[in-house]
Protein backbone atom coordinates (compact mmCIF):
# COMPACT_ATOMS: atom_id res chain seq x y z
CA UNK A 1 0.00 0.00 0.00
CA UNK A 2 1.18 3.10 -0.77
CA UNK A 3 1.66 6.49 1.18
CA UNK A 4 0.97 8.52 -2.13
CA UNK A 5 -2.64 9.68 -1.05
CA UNK A 6 -1.13 10.72 2.86
CA UNK A 7 2.08 12.55 1.03
CA UNK A 8 -0.50 14.46 -1.37
CA UNK A 9 -3.00 15.11 1.21
CA UNK A 10 0.15 16.69 3.83
CA UNK A 11 1.74 18.76 0.72
CA UNK A 12 -1.68 20.10 0.17
CA UNK A 13 -2.52 21.12 3.50
CA UNK A 14 1.12 22.56 3.31
CA UNK A 15 0.28 24.71 0.64
CA UNK A 16 -2.95 26.08 1.70
CA UNK A 17 -1.09 26.99 5.14
CA UNK A 18 1.54 29.00 2.80
CA UNK A 19 -1.51 30.36 0.69
CA UNK A 20 -3.43 31.59 4.28
CA UNK A 21 0.44 33.72 5.83
CA UNK A 22 1.36 34.61 2.21
CA UNK A 23 -0.32 38.18 2.30
CA UNK A 24 0.23 38.70 6.45
CA UNK A 25 2.54 41.41 7.65
CA UNK A 26 5.36 39.90 9.91
CA UNK A 27 4.01 41.70 12.77
CA UNK A 28 0.09 39.99 12.33
CA UNK A 29 2.22 36.39 12.37
CA UNK A 30 1.89 36.28 16.28
CA UNK A 31 -1.17 38.19 16.66
CA UNK A 32 -4.05 36.73 18.84
CA UNK A 33 -7.15 38.43 18.03
CA UNK A 34 -10.42 36.93 20.00
CA UNK A 35 -8.40 35.20 22.51
CA UNK A 36 -7.13 32.92 19.54
CA UNK A 37 -3.83 31.48 21.25
CA UNK A 38 -2.46 29.72 17.76
CA UNK A 39 -1.43 32.38 15.76
CA UNK A 40 0.59 31.73 12.46
CA UNK A 41 3.86 32.06 13.70
CA UNK A 42 3.52 29.26 16.81
CA UNK A 43 1.46 26.76 13.96
CA UNK A 44 4.17 26.89 11.74
CA UNK A 45 6.82 26.08 14.61
CA UNK A 46 4.70 23.44 15.71
CA UNK A 47 4.14 22.11 12.32
CA UNK A 48 7.96 22.20 11.88
CA UNK A 49 8.37 20.35 15.79
CA UNK A 50 5.96 17.54 14.45
CA UNK A 51 7.50 16.91 11.53
CA UNK A 52 11.20 16.21 13.31
CA UNK A 53 9.01 13.96 15.91
CA UNK A 54 7.83 12.06 13.69
CA UNK A 55 10.61 11.74 11.54
CA UNK A 56 12.42 10.41 14.58
CA UNK A 57 10.40 6.96 14.69
CA UNK A 58 11.13 6.29 11.11
CA UNK A 59 14.75 7.39 11.68
CA UNK A 60 15.41 10.55 10.58
CA UNK A 61 18.35 12.45 12.66
CA UNK A 62 16.86 15.36 14.61
CA UNK A 63 17.89 18.84 12.65
CA UNK A 64 15.72 21.61 14.57
CA UNK A 65 17.41 23.74 17.41
CA UNK A 66 17.54 22.52 21.14
CA UNK A 67 15.04 24.93 21.95
CA UNK A 68 12.23 23.81 19.26
CA UNK A 69 10.71 21.13 21.41
CA UNK A 70 10.09 23.57 24.28
CA UNK A 71 8.71 26.75 22.17
CA UNK A 72 6.66 24.58 19.48
CA UNK A 73 5.85 21.01 21.61
CA UNK A 74 3.00 19.86 23.05
CA UNK A 75 2.14 21.78 25.64
CA UNK A 76 4.05 24.98 24.94
CA UNK A 77 2.41 28.00 25.04
CA UNK A 78 1.85 30.47 21.88
CA UNK A 79 2.88 34.03 22.73
CA UNK A 80 2.15 37.69 21.35
CA UNK A 81 6.01 38.55 21.62
CA UNK A 82 7.40 37.91 17.89
CA UNK A 83 10.97 37.89 19.04
CA UNK A 84 10.34 34.59 20.29
CA UNK A 85 9.71 33.32 16.75
CA UNK A 86 11.97 32.76 13.71
CA UNK A 87 11.09 35.69 10.81
CA UNK A 88 8.13 34.72 8.81
CA UNK A 89 10.36 33.74 6.01
CA UNK A 90 12.27 31.53 7.59
CA UNK A 91 9.78 29.63 9.79
CA UNK A 92 8.74 28.83 6.05
CA UNK A 93 11.42 28.09 5.21
CA UNK A 94 11.82 25.66 8.03
CA UNK A 95 8.57 24.29 7.58
CA UNK A 96 9.56 23.06 3.28
CA UNK A 97 13.05 21.71 4.68
CA UNK A 98 10.65 19.68 7.32
CA UNK A 99 7.99 18.98 4.48
CA UNK A 100 10.96 17.73 2.40
CA UNK A 101 12.80 15.64 5.31
CA UNK A 102 9.65 13.71 6.41
CA UNK A 103 7.99 13.10 2.53
CA UNK A 104 11.46 11.83 1.23
CA UNK A 105 12.32 9.30 4.59
CA UNK A 106 8.20 8.63 4.03
CA UNK A 107 9.24 8.04 0.36
CA UNK A 108 12.06 5.22 1.12
CA UNK A 109 9.80 3.15 3.71
CA UNK A 110 8.46 -0.39 2.71
CA UNK A 111 4.89 -1.82 3.69
CA UNK A 112 7.14 -4.02 6.55
CA UNK A 113 8.79 -0.78 8.40
CA UNK A 114 5.46 0.86 7.68
CA UNK A 115 3.46 -1.57 9.62
CA UNK A 116 5.65 -2.21 12.36
CA UNK A 117 4.44 -1.65 15.54
CA UNK A 118 4.80 2.27 16.53
CA UNK A 119 8.21 2.52 18.47
CA UNK A 120 6.71 4.53 21.77
CA UNK A 121 4.48 1.74 23.43
CA UNK A 122 2.43 5.09 25.07
CA UNK A 123 0.92 6.33 21.74
CA UNK A 124 0.29 2.42 20.52
CA UNK A 125 -3.38 3.25 21.31
CA UNK A 126 -3.47 6.08 18.77
CA UNK A 127 -0.46 4.86 16.32
CA UNK A 128 -0.64 1.44 16.46
CA UNK A 129 1.71 1.74 13.49
CA UNK A 130 4.43 3.77 12.06
CA UNK A 131 1.33 3.73 8.63
CA UNK A 132 -0.81 5.13 11.59
CA UNK A 133 1.38 7.94 12.83
CA UNK A 134 2.34 8.61 9.96
CA UNK A 135 -1.40 9.52 8.34
CA UNK A 136 -2.82 10.85 11.29
CA UNK A 137 0.21 13.17 12.03
CA UNK A 138 0.06 14.34 8.98
CA UNK A 139 -3.32 14.26 7.41
CA UNK A 140 -5.34 15.09 10.35
CA UNK A 141 -3.23 16.81 12.97
CA UNK A 142 -1.94 18.83 10.28
CA UNK A 143 -5.00 19.82 9.15
CA UNK A 144 -6.41 20.44 12.03
CA UNK A 145 -3.53 23.43 12.48
CA UNK A 146 -4.07 24.79 9.41
CA UNK A 147 -7.59 24.62 9.62
CA UNK A 148 -7.16 27.05 12.98
CA UNK A 149 -5.84 29.52 10.90
CA UNK A 150 -8.90 30.06 8.64
CA UNK A 151 -10.59 30.83 12.15
CA UNK A 152 -7.52 33.18 12.81
CA UNK A 153 -7.84 35.17 9.44
CA UNK A 154 -11.95 35.71 10.02
CA UNK A 155 -10.97 36.97 13.33
CA UNK A 156 -8.45 39.66 11.92
CA UNK A 157 -10.66 40.16 9.20
CA UNK A 158 -8.60 39.49 6.38
CA UNK A 159 -10.22 38.74 3.19
CA UNK A 160 -10.94 35.50 2.44
CA UNK A 161 -8.57 33.59 0.35
CA UNK A 162 -11.22 32.59 -2.46
CA UNK A 163 -11.15 28.96 -1.68
CA UNK A 164 -11.54 26.73 1.03
CA UNK A 165 -9.79 23.92 2.19
CA UNK A 166 -11.60 21.24 0.70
Amino acid sequence: MTMKPVLHSFAYCLDFLREQVAGVDAADMVAQPNAIPNHPAWVIGHLTHSCELLGGAIGVAPWLPDDWAQRFGTGSVPTADAGAYESKEAALEMLRDAQARISDAVKSLDDGRLDEPFPDAAYRDVFPTIRHALTQVLVGHTANHVGQLTVWRRAMSFTPLGRSFE
